[in-house]
């Protein structure tokens, strides 16, 4: 995976390597502005599987949909909020390592992350539909209402069909002007992408049409509530509940799951 450039970029809080690093910008005449820090509001907490390696989240109705990596041990999961019970588990081929996942007219879509293939299940039962393909690698996916976003670790969101997973174009992600790489799990909010971003307690706000960060939420503080000291047991994971208006956050092999509000 794409690794980190050291390099202090926002000086919004604390020491300037807590916040997420990105490449050098070329010289410009003006700095680009800085995105603020965005600091949420503990709502409620939820168990959740502390065995869980999560990579993608979403709300489809009435549970939680969970997609767990790992080879071997991937699966798509409905999960209980309430209790952080499994439903109903679909196991993804023990030679693929799972990834991201959104839904989309009644089906769940999931992504492995070096194979290029999107596995379809129905959103309820989670039996399986088929496959998709794509070119690169799976990390993040989010719908919105045309279609697909994909992350794959770089500083490029890739938007797809949602049929075919063909390439209808691409994004480039900027923060305070420079390039914003490893976003990992996706989620659109009110026409917002957001994304959290690897190996950083933090969750980027995204202007779709721009790809410029618009807010940096924090999470350093519920990272610590948890307890994990694994330090692949990173942020990932954010659920949007548009009906009820509910924000929730989780990571892999975290306890709890939480829900959030963010400041007005």
């Amino acid at each position: 995976m794409i690794r980190w450039s050291i390099l202090p970029l926002l000086a919004i809080a604390g020491p300037v390597a807590a916040v997420p690093q990105a490449a050098p910008a070329p010289v410009a005449d003006a700095p680009a502005e800085r995105p603020p820090l965005v600091v949420p509001t503990i709502v409620a907490r939820y168990p959740h599987d502390a065995q869980a390696f999560t990579e993608g989240l979403l709300w489809d109705r009435d549970a939680l949909v969970e997609s767990v990596g790992l080879e071997g041990r991937s699966d798509v999961r409905r999960v209980d909020l309430a209790t952080g019970r499994v439903r109903r588990r679909a196991v993804i081929p023990a030679a693929q390592f799972g990834e991201g996942v959104a839904a989309w007219r009644g089906e769940l879509v999931s992504l492995t992350w070096h194979d290029g293939i999107a596995h379809r299940w129905d959103a309820r039962t989670l039996k399986p539909r088929g496959t998709l393909r794509y070119q690169g690698e799976g990390w993040g996916l989010a719908s919105d209402a045309a279609g697909f976003v994909r992350s794959d670790g770089s500083a490029t969101l890739t938007f797809h069909d949602p049929a075919t997973m063909a390439v209808r174009r691409t994004l480039r992600v900027t923060i305070a002007g420079r390039p914003l790489t490893q976003l990992n799990e996706l989620e659109v909010v009110d026409g917002a992408i957001l994304a959290n971003v690897w190996h950083q307690p933090f969750v980027v706000r995204i202007d779709p049409a721009s790809g410029r960060v618009t807010a940096v939420i924090d999470l350093r503080a519920i990272l610590a509530e948890t307890g994990v000291r694994d330090s692949e047991s990173v942020a990932n994971g954010i659920a949007w509940d548009a009906a009820k208006r509910r924000l929730f956050v989780t990571g892999k092999r975290w306890p709890m799951l939480f829900e959030i509000r963010l400041p007005s």
